[in-house]
């Protein structure tokens, strides 16, 4: 039943992309004169992205820290990867940003053609030009005001444990002097993992931002920025893990 429940979820997934994306269209056509930067299609990439979250009751999001989010313009938004799922959960945000992907992803029937329409940045993987030229991408959006989201461990963790960190996302940082805003997700790997085609319902999702934290504090070293930013994401996903398995234990006792 569940592979039933699974297909009619991806087929409902694929539908309401359709519609999505040409609403967005039709929202550019009439917002291109003064939305050089794209940011109402951006809400709505963040509406079609987080509903399929939301129209599941049993997917819970558990947001803690949004209060950092108050007041903070431009930045670089940075989060560990753990599912194809952190997507829509990240864009639950709902704050403009230019994603950071790799280039295959544009392949994707509507997906992959509105990260075009968004204009966000993709990378092919191992290809020192592609990279090259994302980073110059990036500097673009930055110096318009825009912020980026960058997972900086470059794929998805097998496990859930944190990869080392790339260094781009703190290289830009550093550059712009502009903070990094790291957060933490925990649980979007259980609704589905990353070789798995069925779809798991009941699913705690837990999301916590952390305060912004600027490269003057570390004298503009992207390399120190890095560390201190991975070290603080490994400190909060255990804690967030700690607190999960004790209110796994609190309702199994109750």
């Amino acid at each position: 039943m569940v592979h039933i429940f699974s297909w009619l979820y991806f087929a409902y997934f694929f539908i309401a992309g359709a519609f999505f994306y040409y609403l967005e269209v039709l929202v550019r056509a009439f917002t291109f004169p003064f939305d050089k930067n794209r940011k109402y299609i951006h809400y709505i990439s963040c509406l079609w992205a987080y509903h399929y979250i939301y129209i599941n009751p049993f997917w819970r999001c558990h947001w803690e820290g949004r209060e950092h989010l108050k007041g903070l313009k431009t930045c670089i938004y940075v989060g560990n990867h753990q599912s194809t799922a952190d997507i829509p959960v990240v864009y639950g945000l709902f704050k403009p940003f230019k994603w950071i992907s790799k280039s295959e992803v544009l392949k994707i029937p509507f997906f992959g053609w509105n990260m075009g329409l968004n204009e966000y940045v993709c990378v092919q993987r191992g290809d020192k030009k592609s990279i090259r030229e994302t980073m110059e991408a990036s500097r673009m959006w930055l110096a318009r005001g825009v912020s980026m989201f960058i997972f900086p461990e470059g794929t998805r963790s097998e496990d859930g444990e944190l990869l080392p960190f790339r260094d781009g996302a703190f290289k830009l940082a550093c550059e712009y002097n502009i903070p990094i805003l790291p957060m933490v997700i925990d649980g979007a790997k259980d609704i589905i993992s990353k070789r798995s085609k069925v779809v798991n319902f009941n699913v705690d999702i837990y999301v916590k931002i952390m305060p912004p934290v600027y490269p003057a504090d570390f004298q503009n070293q992207p390399g120190a920025l890095r560390d201190h930013v991975r070290e603080l994401m490994k400190t909060n996903l255990a804690e967030i893990r700690v607190r999960r398995n004790k209110e796994s234990k609190d309702l199994v006792k109750a």
